[in-house]
């Protein structure tokens, strides 16, 4: 077969180290290197190709999960004293597992996937060479979309907010706290992002006020003396911000820490894929397009075993594409994606978190390593995992400084 994949970061990698053992494929990269929102980069706003800046890397940035749960399965990251590494050394292994694997030669650099569309049993996919200015026309069997969910803001909606004459940012444009000097600044989202950039930027603003969910988890951290939490933004009257127990603050920055959408802007109308409130639809397994069974989009579960989850997607869909796993009826995967979702609606989830896994990670690792007859990841991967992010709420501070020994397929220890 010759297949398509679009990107090559994390996912992207897996994808060609699994799909090269056994069929042609080229992969598209818009940018001029691997590793994709691994790369740190100064830029913001748009490249010099008027494309945006894909990264939303910032220069401090050290993962908030132990290395021991980032690796790949047959590559996993190589052991040292500390679990919690800086985001230049994932793309140093990134880099390795490239190299490791003979990748580079199947990956077309500066080169933006402009459409994909399908075309009888086919996918034509067009491509701009950036270098050259000059559009391309491919044709393929599969198409693996690879582009990751780190890109493009979400913004909330929030009464009053064309009133604020201030400064606004996304967490997508964040380098370093600087920018940040001696202002009083209101952190819009309290998920991993929201925490650990208020503790940053509170080094350098003169006030952090950190603004969250009422349903969000309760963060346990003891910040410094001038960052405070709220609760969620009611409304804005110009500078004034109301919050919902009805104080106002008077602020001259927001800071969006509320995350990322889902896009697909290369995906044609013919492609069927629709994002409503963050829910990417019709996929099986949250992977195969139910219509279209030769287009998967691997890595949209978060709260994951990121590295490892794409490898067992890839080699799962590599399976249906050869012929040894045979997918159920259009009908059968559509009532399963229903029933999924009723499931999650019962547990209290919300549509905008149908591909959240958290403490579901497990149960999803083990059904597709079930479905595909593959090995399963073993437990020990969600098990610290989870254990890893309850420590990241209970000690924002300190955590990173835990250091983990896996065992055993079960069984981790922390040994400081």
């Amino acid at each position: 077969m010759r297949i398509c994949i679009i990107g090559f970061g994390a996912a992207g990698l897996a994808a060609a180290r699994h799909v090269t053992t056994k069929h042609d494929c080229i992969v598209f990269e818009q940018t001029d290197r691997l590793g994709g929102t691994w790369v740190y980069t100064e830029e913001i706003g748009e490249d010099k190709f008027g494309l945006p800046i894909h990264t939303s890397m910032y220069k401090s940035l050290r993962t908030n999960l132990p290395k021991e749960v980032m690796g790949y399965p047959d590559f996993p990251i190589p052991e040292q004293e500390k679990s919690y590494l800086t985001a230049k050394e994932i793309l140093g292994f990134l880099e390795q597992y490239a190299k490791n694997f003979d990748l580079l030669k199947f990956v077309k650099f500066n080169h933006h996937v402009r459409c994909v569309t399908p075309s009888g049993d086919e996918w034509k996919v067009q491509v701009r060479d950036l270098e050259n200015n000059e559009d391309k026309t491919y044709t393929f069997d599969a198409v693996m979309v690879c582009n990751g969910h780190y890109h493009t803001p979400l913004y909330p909606t929030i009464p009053g907010l064309e009133t604020f004459p201030g400064e606004k940012m996304h967490s997508h444009d964040y380098r370093e706290p600087s920018i940040f000097k001696d202002k009083k600044v209101i952190v819009v989202g309290a998920g991993p992002s929201g925490i650990d950039l208020s503790l940053e930027i509170a080094s350098t603003a003169s006030k952090v006020i950190l603004s969250r969910h009422k349903n969000s988890d309760d963060i346990k951290n003891v910040f410094p003396k001038n960052v405070e939490m709220k609760f969620e933004i009611s409304s804005i009257n110009g500078n004034n911000i109301i919050f919902e127990d009805g104080s106002i603050e008077e602020t001259d920055t927001l800071f969006y820490c509320t995350g990322y959408k889902y896009s697909f802007p290369f995906l044609t109308e013919e492609c069927g894929v629709k994002v409503d409130d963050n829910c990417v639809q019709p996929l099986y397994k949250h992977l195969i397009h139910i219509e279209h069974p030769t287009l998967c989009l691997i890595g949209l579960p978060y709260y994951v075993c990121a590295f490892a989850l794409f490898d067992l997607q890839v080699r799962y869909f590599l399976k249906i594409m050869e012929g040894e796993v045979k997918l159920p009826s259009r009908e059968e995967m559509l009532n399963d994606t229903k029933q999924e979702m009723l499931r999650r609606k019962a547990s209290g989830l919300k549509k905008k978190q149908f591909h959240m896994m958290g403490v579901l990670q497990g149960d999803y690792y083990d059904e597709l390593a079930t479905l595909g007859n593959l090995p399963p990841l073993p437990p020990v991967m969600a098990n610290l995992h989870n254990f890893a992010s309850d420590r990241q709420l209970n000690d924002l501070k300190g955590f990173r400084e835990d250091n983990y020994r896996i065992v055993d397929k079960k069984t981790f220890i922390k040994v400081n």
